[in-house]
């Protein structure tokens, strides 16, 4: 008889989940409440231009490519992805620029330029970058922690690492120039973790750009979502669209089936969720369910995003497709961010995806985002609904004094997706655009597990579990639960 699935949310996580599980002959059926897939890789369309909702910084392609090779097809039939550089053009307020690309030669001449004495400094973190990515990423980045044993294996390594230390602070130990430090710590931003507290093992995040290279899809990052549901789809899968889960039914000490918004009740062998982990336990129906939840509420989240889509006319050749603005103070505003005050001086994420593919804009014309990290809605008591419009035009200020001179005279389609937008289009606890921060007793077993300790056939992908988010660690969250549930399955 075919065992049968129910993962609940299609993004990246939950959808690299269906198709490992549908490869593998399990019935799987995903439900979306949204009327589009892809979860936080959702997009809009507006007058020809293509606004990705985020993430826009694919690396790793390898982790994506082998979803399709577990069936003997090829990711390239679906999706063409395309190489960016630099990585990334970093901005300070001074005037200085510094891209971050693959070449060494160039980098170090860059790195040079900033503080000679930092030139081995750079070369001694890579190779310490280069220690954590084999341990924290190849070796642990998709076998799940589901009992303390397994973190104490893991102890030497990361204790070798020096893990309890932050990130910030094992990049000062290699480099003193202020800007480098920023340059080589703010990659933390990109999963939710701050800089300043996530441990140093996410210092992994260098090695996995240098090595993989920094990627995008043509069309946007909602190509690479359509196709793998396209994949998905063609193995048979069953993805429902705009149908909220509302209920997880359980009896005894397994779960048994999901209800819909839309009148849907179906039982099924195991179920999964790619959603926000206290919203799980939530729809929970059982006693787990408000303790699990009630326990992960006493837990630090990471802060929300306040993002800007916006086109306008005319081609910015001088623009990379991604732009890292810092602002006059760095640890200061972390500590603002993390703390829960609305920062007047942002840095700022600018993604230009049109300087790459042309079809993400009309001619003639050009298609941008840019995100600040703000604080979650748990940290303050911000009244978003005032406060976001003039956000807006405090980032479109910085944007045209610092990047885009002209930039309100030209000015398109405006519009914002924010803490408040975070929490009710995506049933994110406290609007945190990343779930858990991933701080060094946040992380591994002490994260949510991929299966549930209580309920042997509830499991969970996605930001919220090990090893957490991003995508390379939503995939490899996917490939963990997967093995688990594959397993338990074909008992």
């Amino acid at each position: 008889m075919t065992r049968t699935a129910a993962i609940i949310g299609s993004g990246f996580g939950g959808l690299a989940l269906a198709i490992r599980l549908q490869s593998a002959g399990i019935a799987t059926t995903i439900f979306e409440a949204r009327d589009k897939p892809g979860g936080r890789a959702y997009y809009w369309e507006k007058n020809g231009h293509v606004f990705d909702a985020g993430p826009t910084v694919i690396t790793d392609p390898d982790c994506l490519k082998e979803l399709w090779a577990l069936s003997g097809a090829d990711m390239a039939d679906d999706v063409t992805l395309v190489p960016v550089s630099p990585f990334y053009r970093l901005n300070w307020p001074d005037g200085t620029n510094f891209d971050y690309l693959n070449d060494d030669s160039e980098l170090a001449r860059q790195i040079e330029e900033l503080n000679p004495a930092d030139v081995a400094g750079y070369r001694r973190f890579l190779d310490y970058s280069a220690g954590v990515f084999q341990e924290g990423y190849v070796k642990l980045g998709a076998v799940p922690f589901l009992d303390f044993k397994s973190m104490l294996a893991a102890a030497p390594a990361l204790a070798r690492y020096q893990a309890w230390r932050s990130v910030y602070s094992m990049v000062s130990s290699f480099v003193k120039n202020d800007k480098l430090r920023q340059a080589l710590s703010f990659h933390t931003l990109l999963v939710g973790g701050n800089p300043l507290t996530t441990s140093s093992i996410y210092a992994l995040i260098h090695k996995l750009e240098r090595d993989g290279g920094v990627w995008f899809p043509l069309g946007g990052t909602n190509r690479l979502i359509a196709g793998m549901v396209r994949h998905f789809e063609r193995l048979g899968g069953t993805l429902r669209l705009d149908d909220p889960v509302t209920r997880i039914a359980a009896s005894g000490t397994r779960v048994n089936g999901v209800t819909t918004r839309g009148g849907f009740t179906g039982t099924f062998d195991a179920v999964a969720s790619n959603g926000d982990v206290v919203r799980t336990y939530d729809l929970l129906d059982h006693k787990r369910g408000p303790r699990a939840a009630a326990r992960l509420r006493r837990k630090r989240f990471s802060p929300s995003l306040f993002v800007v889509h916006f086109s306008a006319d005319g081609d910015y050749p001088d623009v990379p497709h991604h732009t890292i603005l810092f602002g006059p103070r760095y640890q200061g505003l972390l500590g603002d961010i993390y703390g829960g005050k609305l920062a007047d001086d942002p840095s700022l994420y600018l993604h230009h995806p049109n300087i790459t593919d042309p079809s993400m804009a009309p001619p003639g014309k050009s298609t941008f985002y840019v995100l600040a990290p703000v604080p979650h809605l748990g940290h303050s008591d911000i009244d978003w609904a005032t406060a976001g419009p003039a956000y807006v035009t405090r980032i479109l200020d910085i944007l045209e004094q610092r990047m885009l001179p002209g930039l309100k005279a030209n000015l398109g389609e405006v519009f914002h997706f924010g803490p408040l937008e975070f929490e009710a289009e995506l049933d994110a606890h406290l609007g945190s655009a990343f779930s858990l921060e991933p701080v060094l007793t946040q992380s591994a077993w002490f994260r949510v597990h991929n299966r549930d300790d209580k309920l042997p056939n509830l499991y969970f992908v996605g930001a919220g579990t090990h090893p957490g988010a991003g995508i390379p660690g939503v995939v490899g969250s996917a490939k963990a639960t997967a093995g688990l549930m594959l397993q338990d399955l074909a008992g």
